[in-house]
């Protein structure tokens, strides 16, 4: 357990399955208590919170659509009647969905700018007044890779990413002299759902010879939640595709 975030309320969005539940589940093991929040996956929730609960911590499962400020403030709001107010937001809800330059559309793009960039900026917005109010609090953004390299996903997937990094950096600059930390972790071709459905995603792609795996980018996640000097930074989890 980390000293730093044992009984922080944190929320972690997108949590029902993939990288979002792995770092739900780190957290908890580092000392936290989670709220699980999601779009669809009922039953999937529900089995995090009961892995969390195993751990002897606390947690709620909550559906939430980020894109929607009413949807959000409802949600923080039942995060704060269940396990106190949000110590750490974790913005991991995301959409992938791999097009080629001549099929990629506006409609999807706009879709997924609203979905990972907008949906940080309406969730952080809404936890950060209290974050203040308390002088303490750990934003983490889960970016990508592609924000440096492109990806193999398209142009509006790493223009997505690449905003929500510009995102971090404003909040960690704003917000230092009180407390509150702001920091992206950048994963590339972790085993995922996600992944499995991109056919230009392929090990070969890595220096180190395999696809990531999502308790590895969970591990770095609880790193950066748990050290109060690290802020304004993106820190890599790709295998050695793009190196610093």
């Amino acid at each position: 357990m980390s000293a730093d975030l044992i009984d922080r309320t944190a929320l972690v969005t997108g949590a029902d399955r993939g990288i979002g539940r792995s770092i739900a589940i780190a957290l908890a093991r580092a000392g936290a208590n989670v709220a699980v929040s999601y779009r669809a996956g009922d039953h999937e929730a529900d089995e995090v919170v009961q892995a969390i609960e195993a751990l002897g911590r606390r947690a709620v499962a909550i559906r939430a659509e980020v894109t929607n400020p009413e949807s959000v403030e409802e949600m923080v709001a039942t995060v704060r009647r269940a396990l106190g107010p949000v110590d750490i937001l974790v913005n991991n809800a995301g959409i992938a969905r791999p097009m080629s330059l001549t099929e990629l559309h506006l409609a999807t793009f706009d879709a997924t700018i609203a979905v990972n960039l907008r949906g940080a900026f309406i969730t952080t917005s809404a936890v950060v007044p209290e974050m203040r109010a308390r002088r303490w609090g750990r934003l983490v953004y889960v970016s990508s890779t592609a924000a440096k390299i492109g990806g193999v996903v398209g142009p509006h997937y790493a223009a997505s990413k690449a905003g929500v990094e510009g995102l971090m950096h404003s909040y960690a600059a704003i917000l230092a002299p009180e407390g509150i930390t702001a920091n992206a972790v950048a994963p590339a071709l972790i085993e995922t759902q996600m992944l499995a459905g991109n056919p230009s995603a392929h090990p070969g792609r890595i220096p180190v010879g395999r696809f990531g795996t999502t308790e590895e980018v969970a591990d770095v996640v609880v790193a950066v939640a748990g050290n109060g000097y690290v802020t304004g930074q993106t820190i890599q989890v790709n295998g050695g595709l793009y190196m610093t």
